[in-house]
């Protein structure tokens, strides 16, 4: 944005710290490594707070190319590590363009940290350039609908307080942003000491595990009195973190499980006890699952939205539901359930594993030794060799090319519908207790191969996240999956993966039409209107930014790759995937709410 004040020099080592030092003080203190964002005049004493640190060895900046950028890419971040991701903007348009991503954040129960900054206090309500206060366009009203805590800090004596608070709303059950808004007077201010008078780090540690002592009883009576049962697995945070407990849960039980949409990558495909997605561009095994009408469903972790109950499909939410989940809003989704268990799930997991205590089976019972055990919608087109390539083929082959602990983010649209249905990696790992540090904060190893949205579903948001998660875990390769219409949105924070060297594969697929709009009017009988793109190489643009990319046309363009050069380069690469646009997506799911023929 351009700044709305000149930019000033930060004060010499030996002047007094500002409230901005304290601000990053804190990140340091909770082991944040990254403030994401794009610097203005009414922010810039929190960048040169941000250089001071970046000079010794504490959190730095990485700049986005748009604000929204931003947010996805502290969204990444928080995903991929566990941590808090930050992000800021300045004042007025820098923060309003801030919004989407940190509304996106809100919905998918992300925990962030938004900063934003304001024109001095003393010009409130005098029209000062981007003033974005309760006087001008007043955005801390905006983020008031989409934050778990949004306040302005208008006085020096405010901030530690109020900054100690965002933290421990954002990383609390339910997770979520917390916004502060700065005048940059405010974050200029001089203090005696930057030094935090509070552990924030040591309250986020003393993470409750009660667990209700009669619901669990009641739990293990009815686990026990069940035929058949079948757990479904949500994509939660608190579901990651725990699981390898609900798969041992399933093997103790030799209980069959499905998974939403969202956590089909904290499983392995190819579990023997795995039969797919229930829910959008879920897998009919899945369904049929549960259509047996079995005598015990478990729902762990599940938000019970639109696209994870399978449109509030009535085979789910009936009588046989017992719902366990930390969060009370999910609770309050499943009024129908027999039973709701609120706690920690990998503690009630680990005191349901206790209870019915038994020798887990060993390796060759837990885990396939083939194909997964779930039917896919389109197996002739996951093998076509026709050219242009068919989607369900580049899912194959990604799949097949990527090593394991490979990361995939897939964007909002038909990218979301072919990854969910059609990836399936050749990697058998699953989440081990190990997995995490003392404090359980730090999401280390292989939490989730496969990230999408549920909710709140921003186009471009898998191209920032992509850059968050890279950026939060060099270690492992990143495969952002997204369509030529979300590229042409946000495909210009190829280029903050450059300027970080970081390892990100963007895989465009190109059909020249927002494919789900496209498709979706088909399906339901619409006029064909709105959702044609112009030819766009992607590849030379990517080229221009002196960032390697190839054309691929068809499996054989696929299997010429040289993947592991690819990966071993520091840097991003875009595969423009020349895909065959008549594919159709399993996205039935989505017209049948929308009143529209499936």
């Amino acid at each position: 944005m351009t700044a709305s004040e000149p930019a000033r020099a930060g004060p010499p080592a030996s002047a007094s710290p500002q409230v901005a030092d304290l601000i990053v003080a804190y990140l340091e203190q909770l082991g944040i490594d990254y403030v994401f964002g794009v610097p203005g005049g009414a922010i810039e004493p929190l960048y040169n707070a941000l250089a001071r640190s970046q000079r010794r060895g504490g959190p730095r900046p990485v700049l986005a190319r748009h604000e929204s950028g931003a947010a996805f890419m502290a969204d990444g971040y928080a995903r991929e590590t566990g941590k808090i991701g930050v992000c800021c903007a300045t004042s007025g348009p820098g923060a309003t363009n801030l919004l989407t991503g940190v509304a996106c954040a809100y919905d998918n129960g992300v925990p962030m940290l938004a900063i934003t900054g304001q024109p001095a206090l003393p010009s409130f309500g005098r029209r000062a350039l981007q003033e974005s206060a309760c006087t001008g366009v007043n955005t801390l009203g905006m983020f008031l609908h989409c934050t778990r805590y949004d306040t302005l800090v208008s006085h020096p004596e405010q901030a530690e307080h109020k900054l100690a608070t965002a933290l421990l709303r954002a990383a609390n059950v339910p997770h979520g942003p917390a916004h502060l808004s700065f005048p940059v007077d405010v974050l200029r201010a001089p203090l005696a000491s930057a030094v935090p008078a509070y552990d924030v780090a040591a309250l986020l540690r003393q993470r409750p595990s009660l667990v209700d002592e009669t619901q669990l009883a009641a739990l293990l009576a009815v686990i026990r009195q069940a035929q058949r049962r079948v757990i479904l697995v949500g994509g939660s945070h608190a579901c990651g973190e725990a699981a390898d407990a609900i798969v041992r849960l399933a093997e103790a039980t030799d209980t069959p499980f499905v998974t939403s949409p969202d956590g089909k990558g904290l499983v392995d495909p190819r579990h023997r006890l795995y039969r797919g997605v229930f829910g959008f561009a879920g897998h009919a095994t899945a369904d049929a699952l549960l259509r047996t009408e079995p005598d015990l469903i478990l729902a762990i972790g599940v938000n019970l939205g639109e696209w994870t109950s399978g449109a509030w499909s009535a085979t789910l939410l009936n009588r046989r539901l017992v719902h366990i989940d930390a969060s009370e809003e999910h609770l309050l989704r499943s009024p129908m359930a027999r039973l709701h268990v609120r706690g920690d799930i990998r503690a009630v997991c680990e005191r349901l594993l206790g209870a019915l205590a038994g020798p887990r089976p060993p390796a060759e019972m837990r885990n396939g030794q083939g194909e997964p055990q779930y039917a896919l919608r389109d197996p002739a087109g996951f093998v076509s060799e026709a050219a242009p390539i068919k989607p369900q083929r580049l899912m194959h082959e990604l799949s097949r090319r990527f090593p394991p602990g490979t990361r995939f983010l897939a964007d909002a649209g038909n990218s979301t519908a072919w990854a969910i249905h059609y990836l399936q990696p050749n990697d058998r790992r699953t989440v081990r207790r190990n997995d995490f540090d003392g404090d359980r904060r730090q999401r280390r190893g292989d939490a989730s191969w496969l990230r999408v949205l549920m909710d709140f579903a921003p186009m471009g948001w898998a191209i920032g996240a992509a850059v968050g998660v890279a950026r939060g875990n060099p270690t492992v390769p990143v495969v952002c999956v997204t369509g030529d219409g979300s590229y042409l949105m946000n495909g210009q924070e190829i280029s903050a993966a450059a300027a970080e060297g970081l390892c990100v594969v963007f895989v465009v697929l190109n059909d020249g039409a927002y494919g789900m709009v496209k498709h979706g009017q088909r399906m339901a009988g619409a006029e064909p209107i709105a959702f044609a793109l112009p030819a766009v190489d992607f590849r030379r643009q990517a080229e221009a930014m002196g960032i390697p990319g190839f054309v691929v046309r068809s499996p054989e363009d696929m299997a010429a790759l040289d993947i592991e050069a690819i990966l071993a380069r520091r840097g991003p690469t875009l595969l423009d995937v020349r895909i065959d646009g008549e594919a159709v997506p399993p996205i039935g799911l989505r017209l049948q709410v929308l009143g529209g023929a499936t």
